[in-house]
């Protein structure tokens, strides 16, 4: 059965010094500090070690077969995102990423899909790079993150790289960075542990409060981890389209039930209850192995929780690769 993986992440092993590419600070650099081991820092404070498979092609396969993954959907870590930065200079950096994941996917084609990245910041030249990656380097489409600078998913500027996306056939995955209330949440990892759900969650209801599904129904978008607290809180997000409909249904007549299955998640939850939910929810044709690869907080066994459920093959088979070729718009013959 084969087994796809939607959400991993990868870095190059190398890049320039980007403080001084671009003539000022808060850019992440790696500095390798031993074999096989590394560490990504900002203006010299660290951020996160890392491992040799979140650079190195070869040791990923061995580990993604000794999982048994047949595919992995690479993206960059984002917090490489870099929307604050100068537009120019994201969009340089995002020519860099994109260049190199490209290169990853064309040496691997069986084994590797990739979702480029894209300065968000300036809607011309996030469309531009898109357009780019689909077309150019043959990428199945491009990862995003929950919000742009503080403006939502729903935003006026946004909006015109998903019509792009659309358009293109491009898949979209949404990933949630710089979370909200992080002055609050700087102690017991909690940015992680509880706001990167609620950034999912935000993220979500904001494009369909916001009639994005409605305008571009042929937008084929994916959220991380689940969809967040999402799938949790449903009830409380459709009563409150219900009962308040001048402050919640302001840009969509469609409430939030009957835009379930416009969209599709990760099956990254941690937990068979919540795993039956979300596929009771959303159904198992929007649901996809996803185990945010190769860091701690991902599913360290991927496809162990869905096959925990006991579930009949045909709907295994469509959360450990149906759901994610739909989605990316490939047929499983491009991985024989």
């Amino acid at each position: 059965m084969l087994k796809i993986d939607i959400h991993t992440h990868i870095l190059p092993e190398t890049w320039p010094d980007l403080k001084a590419r671009y003539g000022y600070g808060g850019f992440v650099q790696l500095e390798h500090h031993g074999p096989g081991c590394a560490r990504m820092s900002i203006d010299g404070r660290g951020f996160r070690d890392v491992d040799k498979n979140c650079w190195d092609a070869a040791t990923r396969l061995t580990e993604c077969d000794g999982h048994g993954v047949d595919v992995q959907v690479l993206s960059t870590v984002p917090i490489m995102f870099s929307y604050w930065a100068e537009p120019k200079d994201a969009h340089d950096l995002s020519r860099l990423l994109n260049d190199h994941l490209a290169g990853v996917v064309g040496e691997h084609p069986r084994r590797f899909v990739g979702l480029g990245t894209v300065p968000m910041q300036d809607p011309d030249l996030a469309v531009r790079e898109l357009e780019r990656c689909v077309t150019t380097l043959g990428l199945a489409g491009v990862q995003i993150g929950t919000h742009v600078n503080g403006k939502n998913l729903d935003d006026e500027r946004v909006f015109p790289v998903l019509e792009a996306a659309e358009a293109l056939g491009a898949a979209v995955f949404v990933h949630p960075w710089d979370m909200l209330a992080r002055d609050r949440m700087s102690r017991y990892w909690l940015s992680w542990l509880v706001g990167m759900p609620a950034e999912t969650a935000l993220a979500i209801c904001s494009m369909l409060f916001g009639g994005v599904f409605d305008r571009l129904p042929r937008l084929r978008v994916a959220f991380a981890h689940g969809g967040g607290v999402f799938p949790g809180t449903v009830g409380r997000i459709e009563h409150g389209f219900q009962v308040r409909p001048d402050l919640c249904a302001v840009e969509t007549e469609t409430s939030p039930r009957d835009q379930l299955g416009r969209f599709y998640v990760d099956a990254l939850v941690h937990d068979e209850t919540a795993l039956r939910h979300l596929i009771d929810l959303v159904g198992a044709d929007r649901v996809a192995l996803g185990t945010d690869y190769p860091f701690p907080l991902g599913e360290l066994a991927p496809g162990a929780l869905i096959e925990s459920l006991g579930l009949e093959a045909s709907t295994r088979e469509r959360l450990l690769a149906g759901s994610a070729l739909e989605w990316l718009n490939l047929e499983p013959g491009r991985f024989a």
